[in-house]
């Protein structure tokens, strides 16, 4: 699996770069939120592990701005900031994950599988159906036929 690894500590970089590669991921890294973006926008990750605290450009204010660009790369917040009102925002601001540090390692790797996973299985089930010219978003459960709005009934 290919992941980004946005942090501003570089002894924690370190340490994760090896958990990773010993778990066989492979991983690249960023130093700064801005860096971090331009990376991320670039594609081709599996998933995001994004710090709040971070210079130039914020963790959240990151995500955010990936999320506005139609970017869905899963992001799990890695931050010391642990309060469960700080765990929302994160989760809110478009993170797919919070995890609070101090962490196990284990647990990040799992979790990492997990949001992997997830992403994989998403990717493989289509959320609109189109029979000609009949549609069915399942997501937004909204129907058209020929560009035409049908309204339905919540029981349909």
């Amino acid at each position: 699996m290919k992941l980004l690894i946005i942090e501003d500590d570089q002894e924690a970089v370190r340490y994760l770069l090896k958990a990773l590669e010993d778990a066989g991921h492979e991983a690249e890294f960023a130093f700064d939120g801005d860096n971090g973006l331009s990376l991320a926008l670039q594609g081709g990750y599996d998933v995001l592990l994004v710090d709040r605290m971070l210079p130039k450009l914020d963790g959240l204010s990151l995500i955010n701005r990936l999320r506005e660009k139609g970017d869905t790369t899963p992001a799990l917040i890695l931050s010391a900031l642990g309060q469960v009102d700080d765990r929302i925002e994160g989760l809110k601001a478009g993170g797919d994950d919070y995890l609070s540090k101090p962490y196990a390692i284990n647990e990040l790797l799992a979790r990492i599988e997990v949001l992997a996973r997830r992403a994989r299985s998403s990717d493989n089930n289509e959320a609109a159906y189109q029979v000609s010219d009949l549609k069915l978003n399942r997501l937004t459960q909204e129907v058209s036929r020929g560009g035409q709005k049908i309204l339905l009934q919540p029981r349909e």
